[in-house]
């Protein structure tokens, strides 16, 4: 059945399947959530027995276990799907995301050239943020598909689950899921130097060991990125920042600006077409902005970002506005954007 249900809405175009014990079966369609004609509800048994049938022994033991997982399946040659099965009070639910088979450069993505500067850098940190859903894996899978194709280097991810699946161009490239192939983040980092890394993808900096073995990763020579969930370089400094003890905070502010490179936030927004396309925010670090993070000053990263759009730096808020001047989007969406961005 369920093969069927995501074979029937991947030829739809869909992004998200949403299967719930009690309610209707419903897909996302250009950001918008729709019922899948000609469903009824499904029953508790019916997705317990759904998300057995696409999981291996380990893997349902631990969602009985855990109330909860991640994983990837393949459907066929050329759907791919990431799952979250978890419980709700009214039983089990799970959440398929459809993963495309083939990485888009970024002009495909309709994400700014500039943006691919961030995959020239021979070491530092880089990051991508952004909340759910907002493209984050999509735009760094094509970054790291761009190192594949013009660069010989050894790329190693480590993710939860592997998403896009990549394969040996000019590059080596080895990519790690986590409990699959690996047992943590914290765990594959502490061992990935020995690993002989030129490139490092973290899928996702979740606690403070994870956060300070990438920054490690980034101080020893090596080009990382990661991911966060946050909307802006000012809240992505602060939530790393943040993560930290009092007593280290100081150090991993100087940590910090030594090695991060550049934050690109992104969120979507819905175009007149309807489709969906990134609004994004790009902040390369330069000297200013290595003080104002050692120093604690911050909150004053976005004058600098004003004031350096020669240096192709920019805020949400502008790439709002070129959407709008463009006729890409609406004036309504234009409005939420600046509420999303607090402009």
């Amino acid at each position: 059945m369920i093969k069927k249900l995501l074979l029937h809405c991947g030829k739809l175009g869909c992004s998200d399947v949403h299967i719930s014990a009690k309610n209707n079966v419903t897909m996302r369609i250009h950001g918008e959530i729709k019922r899948v004609k000609g469903l009824d509800s499904l029953s508790s048994e019916q997705i317990y027995h759904i998300i057995k049938s696409i999981t291996s022994k380990a893997q349902w033991a631990n969602y009985l276990e855990n109330l909860e997982i991640d994983f990837s399946i393949q459907i066929n040659d050329d759907l791919r799907y990431r799952v979250n099965a978890f419980h709700t009070i009214n039983g089990p639910a799970a959440v398929f995301r459809h993963i495309p088979l083939e990485v888009k450069s970024l002009s495909e993505l309709h994400v700014p050239q500039i943006v691919q500067r961030l995959a020239e850098y021979q070491n530092g940190l880089v990051l991508i943020c952004g909340p759910t859903g907002s493209g984050k894996s999509t735009t760094i899978s094509s970054l790291i598909n761009y190192i594949n194709e013009t660069k010989k280097k050894h790329i190693i991810t480590i993710e939860d689950p592997v998403e896009f699946i990549h394969k040996n161009k000019k590059s080596i490239i080895n990519q790690r899921e986590v409990g699959s192939n690996t047992k943590s983040f914290p765990l594959a980092l502490r061992n990935v130097l020995r690993e002989d890394p030129d490139v490092i993808l973290v899928g996702e900096m979740r606690d403070l060991e994870t956060i300070q073995l990438t920054i490690t990763a980034a101080e020893t020579g090596h080009l990382v990125f990661a991911t966060l969930h946050t909307s802006s370089s000012v809240h992505t400094i602060n939530r790393i920042i943040d993560v930290f003890p009092p007593r280290d905070k100081a150090s991993v502010r100087s940590m910090l600006s030594s090695s991060l490179k550049a934050v690109l936030s992104q969120h979507l927004v819905i175009g007149k077409d309807g489709l969906r396309y990134p609004s994004t925010e790009l902040m390369f670090v330069n000297n200013s902005i290595r003080n104002l993070i050692r120093e604690d000053n911050v909150h004053q990263i976005n004058s600098i970002i004003e004031i350096s759009k020669k240096d192709n730096m920019y805020l949400m808020k502008d790439s709002i506005n070129s959407l709008l001047d463009k006729g890409i989007i609406s004036k309504d969406t234009a409005q939420e954007g600046y509420l999303y961005c607090g402009g």
